[in-house]
C-alpha cells in the first residue's frame, strides 16, 4: 500500500514530502541557539533536560546566529548542494523574551540569502498577547512554524516530570496560534516514567482532535547530569525497548489524521552524554524498523487496522 503522502516506502505523512510539494525543491533546516533561557529553569526545569536545554545539535552558542547559520548551512551543503532554508531556533524557550529581542534573534536570519520560514521552539506558557501578534506578522512575511512541547497529556506524569504547565494552558496556547493562521507542530514523548502504552495512545488521540498540523515523537531517553537520571538511578523505572517503542509508534500513527505532518519519530541524543536506552543511537534502524513493522501488518497513518 503507498501512501499519497509519501514520496518513498514511507507509510506516512513525511516532512520531506510536504516541503518537496510545497517549496518544490530541497528544504533543510539549520538549527540556532539563541541564547534564550527558560522561566522554568528558576524550578529546577523539565527532569529530562540537559544543560544545552535541547539543542544538543543547535549552533555554537560562543558564536552570533550568523555565523551559527553559515556553519549549519556549509555543512548542508555538502550533502545537499543545492536548496533552501528554514532557521530552526531549537535550544530552550525561543519566545522567552521581550519582542524587541525577538526582533533581534529573527529577523537577521530571515535576511539571508534563500531562507525561506522560521521553525520556533517554544512552551506555550511563553506566547504572551505582544509575542503573539507579532509571530502574527512574522506569519504574513515568511512561512512560520511554532513547536510546542507537550509530552504528555497526563498531568500526573506532567507533574512528575516537572513540566510547569498544564494541559489548558497548551490548548489555549495552539487555539491562539491558530487563530493566527500559524502552523503548530507538537512534541510528544513516549517512555515516559510509569505511563502505559494505553496512556501514549491516549495522547495521540487527543492530539489528532486539535487543529495542528504537524507533531515529533521522541523516545525518552536518559542524560547524564540530568534530575531524571537520579530519578532512573533511584527508581530504576523501566525504559521502553526498541521493539515495544516502534509498535507504539506504529499504534500512534494510526490515530492520526493523515494530514498530519509527521516531523520526527525518534531522537538521536549524543552517545557521549547518553546513559540509556543505547539502542537509540542508532536512529536510521529505529526508523527502518518502524517502516517493516508497519509494512508487515499493512498499517497506514490515519486508518485504525485491527490485527489477527
Amino acid at each position: 500500500m503507498k501512501f499519497k503522502y509519501s514520496n518513498n516506502n514511507k507509510r506516512y505523512y513525511t516532512l520531506d514530502y510536504y516541503y518537496k510539494n510545497k517549496f518544490n525543491e530541497k528544504i533543510m533546516k539549520v538549527s540556532l541557539n539563541a541564547g534564550f533561557s527558560c522561566p522554568h529553569l528558576k524550578t529546577g526545569g523539565c527532569i529530562y533536560c540537559s544543560n544545552k536545554g535541547s539543542g544538543e545539535y543547535a549552533g555554537d552558542i560562543h558564536d552570533d546566529l550568523i555565523t551559527q547559520f553559515r556553519k549549519g548551512q556549509k555543512m548542508m551543503n555538502k550533502k545537499w548542494p543545492n536548496g533552501k532554508y528554514i532557521g530552526y531556533f531549537q535550544a530552550r524557550t525561543n519566545t522567552y523574551a521581550e519582542v524587541d529581542v525577538l526582533k533581534e534573534k529573527f529577523e537577521p536570519i530571515l535576511k539571508i540569502k534563500n531562507v525561506v520560514g522560521l521553525a520556533i521552539a517554544t512552551r506555550p506558557d511563553c506566547l504572551s498577547q505582544e509575542c503573539l501578534d507579532y509571530l502574527e506578522d512574522l506569519n504574513k512575511r515568511t512561512f512560520l512554524t511554532i513547536e510546542l512541547g507537550l509530552q504528555t497529556i497526563h498531568e500526573k506524569t506532567s507533574k512528575l516530570i516537572n513540566r510547569g504547565h498544564d494541559l489548558k494552558c497548551f490548548e489555549e496556547a495552539v487555539q491562539n496560534l491558530r487563530k493566527r493562521n500559524i502552523n503548530v507542530v507538537v512534541h510528544i514523548i513516549n517512555g515516559l516514567p510509569y505511563e502505559t502504552e494505553e496512556m501514549m495512545i491516549e495522547t495521540v488521540k487527543y492530539l489528532n482532535k486539535l487543529d495542528i498540523q504537524g507533531i515529533k515523537i521522541h523516545m525518552l531517553h536518559i542524560l547524564k547530569n540530568t534530575a531524571l537520571a537520579h530519578l532512573y538511578e533511584k527508581e530504576k523505572f523501566k525504559l521502553l525497548s526498541k521493539e515495544e517503542y516502534v509498535k507504539i509508534v506504529c499504534e500512534q500513527l494510526q490515530y492520526l489524521n493523515e494530514k498530519i505532518v509527521i516531523h520526527r519519530l525518534t531522537g538521536d541524543p549524543k552517545i557521549e552524554d547518553l546513559i540509556s536506552p543505547f539502542w537509540l543511537v542508532k536512529k536510521v534502524c529505529v526508523l527502518n524498523d518502524i517502516d517493516k513493522y508497519m509494512a508487515k501488518y499493512d498499517l497506514v497513518q490515519g486508518k485504525k487496522v485491527k490485527k489477527n
